[in-house]
C-alpha cells in the first residue's frame, strides 16, 4: 500500500470556507486491529508547558467546532485500559462460539473491533476532506488498514492476505453506511462525543498549556459535577493554531491509570498525497464484496436491525447526564447469566468463567449480577433485564430499583 506522504508541509489545500473539522478518521466502525499489543511508550506524555495566550473554555470549544482543519495525517497512539480480565480461555470455555458469520472475512472490520478494548495500538492516519480518509493499524509485522476513497471503501489485512470491500449505494456514501455502529478512535472523535454529551452536568475549565507532537496546546479538562459516575477526568489537548484535539485522556473517578489515552505522535496539516488512498488488492488477495454477506453480517447495521437481529427490545435510558443508565430486555435465554446459572444452551464452563467474572447483589428489583470494568458497569437481573452506564455499583443498583 501507498506510504502516507505530503504534498505541502505548510498547510497548503486547507479549505477557505470556515467549517466544523471533518471526522477524519475512517468510520471506526469498519475499524479493527491486525496488530498485538505494544509496550507503552513515553511519547504519550506531554512534554513542556508553552506560554500561550490566555483563553477561556468557552473561546477554546469554540475554537474546536471553527477548525477548519480538513488535511493531515500522523501517527497516534492509543492505549485503553478497561480492566478487563485476560480472555484467552474464554473462546474455549464457550465451544469456539462467537466467530464470524458465514462467508465472513477476517477483513472485516466487524471482527477487528474488539480488539480495540485493551492494550497499545499504533495508528497512522490520513484524510483530505469528507471523501478520503485512511487509517492503518500497525503490528511489527503486519498491518490492517481501512481506506474510504470517494465510493469504495476497503479493508485490508496484510497478515491473512484479506480484503473487504464496500461501495456507496442509494443510502449514500460507503462511509455514510458503514457509520452507524462506529466507535471513537481519534482524539477528536472522542472530543465530540464528550462535548455533545457534556450539558449542564459538566464543569469544563482551562486547565494550563502542553506541547504534544512538537506542537503548541491548550489543555481542556472536563469534569462531571454528579456523583455516581465512573469518569474522573477528561482532559483534552487542543492545537493552538488549529484547534485540532491532539490528545484525549479520560481518567477514572477511582483513580490510577487512565482508562483511555490517545494523542499524536506526530502530526502534519498538509495535504496528504493523493496516492496515499488508492488500494488494488493484489493478485492472489482473498476479496469480500459487502454485499455478498448475508444482512446481519454486514457492519454499520442501524439500532431498530441490531434490536432485530439480537432479540433486544425496549431500549430506555434511566437518569440523565454522567449517571445516565442505558436498560434493555436481554433475550430469553441471558436470564440465566445472573444467578450463574449460565443462558440457554453454554457449556459448563461458560456458565463457569461468566459465574467467576461478576458480584451477586440485591435490591428492590430482587437478584442479580454485576459485570465491572474501571469505567463501564453492567448488572444483569434476574429476569434478563441488564443496565449498563459509566456509574459505580451503587448507581446500577438504584436504577435497577428505579425501573
Amino acid at each position: 500500500m501507498a506510504p502516507y506522504e505530503s504534498e505541502d508541509s505548510q498547510g497548503a489545500g486547507q479549505s477557505a470556507a470556515r467549517r466544523k473539522v471533518v471526522r477524519y478518521a475512517v468510520p471506526v466502525a469498519v475499524v479493527g486491529v491486525a496488530a498485538a499489543a505494544i509496550g507503552l511508550v513515553p511519547a504519550l506524555a506531554d512534554s513542556g508547558d508553552p506560554d500561550l495566550p490566555k483563553v477561556t473554555a468557552r473561546e477554546l470549544i469554540e475554537k474546536i467546532a471553527a477548525s477548519d482543519t480538513e488535511q493531515l495525517s500522523g501517527t497516534v497512539k492509543i492505549h485503553t485500559d478497561l480492566g478487563l480480565p485476560a480472555l484467552s480461555g474464554a473462546a474455549s470455555a464457550f465451544g469456539g462460539v462467537g466467530g464470524g458469520g458465514k462467508g465472513s472475512s477476517s477483513a472485516d472490520p466487524k471482527e477487528k473491533l474488539t480488539e480495540l478494548a485493551s492494550g497499545t495500538h499504533t495508528l497512522r492516519v490520513a484524510a483530505d476532506g469528507e471523501d478520503r480518509q485512511k487509517l492503518s493499524m500497525l503490528d511489527d509485522a503486519s498491518e490492517y488498514s481501512v481506506i474510504h476513497n470517494g465510493d469504495d471503501l476497503w479493508a485490508y489485512d496484510s497478515a491473512s492476505d484479506s480484503a473487504y470491500h464496500a461501495t456507496a449505494d442509494r443510502h449514500g456514501s460507503a462511509a455514510q453506511r458503514e457509520r452507524g455502529s462506529r466507535t471513537p478512535v481519534t482524539p477528536k472523535e472522542l472530543t465530540d462525543q464528550i462535548l455533545d454529551a457534556a450539558g449542564d452536568h459538566t464543569s469544563i475549565t482551562v486547565d494550563g498549556t502542553a506541547q504534544v507532537a512538537g506542537r503548541d496546546a491548550y489543555r481542556l479538562q472536563i469534569k462531571p459535577r454528579q456523583s455516581g459516575s465512573t469518569v474522573g477526568a477528561v482532559t483534552v489537548s487542543v492545537d493552538a493554531r488549529t484547534g485540532t484535539p491532539l490528545k484525549f485522556t479520560l481518567t477514572p473517578a477511582g483513580g490510577g491509570a487512565a482508562v483511555v489515552d490517545a494523542g499524536f505522535t506526530a502530526v502534519d496539516f498538509g495535504r496528504p498525497a493523493a496516492s496515499t488512498f488508492d488500494f488494488k488488492p493484489a493478485k492472489g488477495t482473498e476479496v469480500t464484496e459487502a454485499d455478498d454477506l448475508p444482512a446481519r453480517d454486514r457492519p454499520g447495521k442501524g439500532h431498530e436491525e441490531f434490536k432485530d437481529a439480537q432479540g433486544l427490545d425496549g431500549l430506555k435510558v434511566v437518569g440523565a447526564g454522567w449517571t445516565s443508565v442505558a436498560e434493555l430486555k436481554l433475550p430469553k435465554e441471558a436470564a440465566g447469566l445472573a444467578s450463574g446459572s449460565g443462558g440457554g444452551d453454554l457449556p459448563g464452563a461458560a456458565q463457569k468463567f461468566l459465574s467467576s467474572l461478576g458480584d451477586q447483589v440485591k435490591g428492590d428489583f430482587g437478584t442479580g449480577t454485576v459485570y465491572s470494568t474501571r469505567l463501564v458497569n453492567v448488572l444483569i437481573t434476574q429476569d434478563g433485564t441488564a443496565y449498563a452506564g459509566a456509574v459505580t455499583k451503587d448507581a446500577l443498583i438504584k436504577a435497577a430499583d428505579a425501573g
